[in-house]
């Protein structure tokens, strides 16, 4: 169960979540002067809400340990794991090499600079060429792209899927002529279909937009990558309490953390 889940009012759900308390544990650590302090409700509203947190906290382990503890995994898996991870080419050979062959999956992955380096270029990139065909070394996947500044050009998306595709009819010429699911691919409206688009106006919607991506992503399973332009730009601009803030944006890195892995996709996050 999540904090969507609990049987509460609308409002104390969107307090909750508005307070960065994104998941059970952390809203079970809670004290109720704490709870009520944070979410401005009065000490008996707060009891509640944690009683009604335990109870679900019950339920959910009622299959025992084993249903949160999945076991321990050596460390050859583990290796063995990072090095099958597939990963998504970003459009630059130099920038492939440093990130071990581009952007990778199960990974989220920080991509910093000052403003005008070209940032949300490489977001839209990536949310291309995640695209590309399997047989032309691609993941042909889907992409999500989060857009928190209203920098998403649609121009521009056009004009990067027209030179995907000329760079894969340059290196794979005979590609479009093997099927006919091939030529309908290689076109510029098919990758921007492609591309599931939210625009966020604050840091209330950027929270429950990123806990509702796992919803999302079990009934889109070919999505490969979640791109968010940029993560910090709301908390920047609205939050005046920065404890408060690094706490909310520590339980986001942790959520996205784990969609990578459950769902093998990367994650790349754009800083403000």
């Amino acid at each position: 169960m999540e904090i969507a889940d609990l049987p509460i009012c609308t409002s104390h759900r969107a307090k909750l979540l508005a307070a960065g308390y994104s998941s059970l544990a952390a809203l079970s650590a809670a004290d109720p002067p704490r709870l009520a302090l944070d979410l401005n409700i009065e000490i008996p509203e707060a009891e509640d809400i944690l009683k009604i947190a335990v109870c679900a906290n019950k339920f959910k382990g009622a299959d025992g340990p084993s249903s949160v503890i999945k076991g321990a995994q050596n460390a050859w898996d583990m290796l063995s794991d990072e090095q099958s991870r597939k990963h998504i080419n970003t459009g630059s050979g130099d920038l492939n090499n440093i990130l071990g062959g581009g952007i990778h999956c199960k990974e989220v992955t920080e991509i910093g600079g000052v403003p005008g380096i070209g940032k949300t270029q490489l977001g839209i990139q990536l949310a291309i060429n995640v695209q590309i065909p399997v047989e032309c070394g691609g993941l042909g996947g889907k992409s999500v792209y989060i857009d928190t500044e209203g920098s998403f050009m649609v121009e521009r998306v056009y004009q990067i899927a027209e030179g995907c595709i000329s760079d894969i009819l340059e290196y794979f010429p005979h590609y479009q002529n093997k099927a006919p699911s091939g030529q309908e691919k290689l076109k510029p409206e098919s990758f921007l279909a492609d591309i599931y688009y939210f625009r966020i106006c604050s840091y209330t919607e950027q929270i429950a937009v990123i806990n509702y991506l796992e919803k999302f992503l079990g009934e889109h399973k070919d999505v490969r990558i979640v791109i968010i332009d940029s993560v910090t730009f709301h908390f920047r601009q609205d939050f005046d309490d920065m404890a408060l803030r690094t706490r909310v944006l520590s339980g986001l890195s942790l959520k996205l953390m784990k969609l990578a892995k459950t769902y093998n996709l990367a994650v790349s996050c754009l800083p403000y």
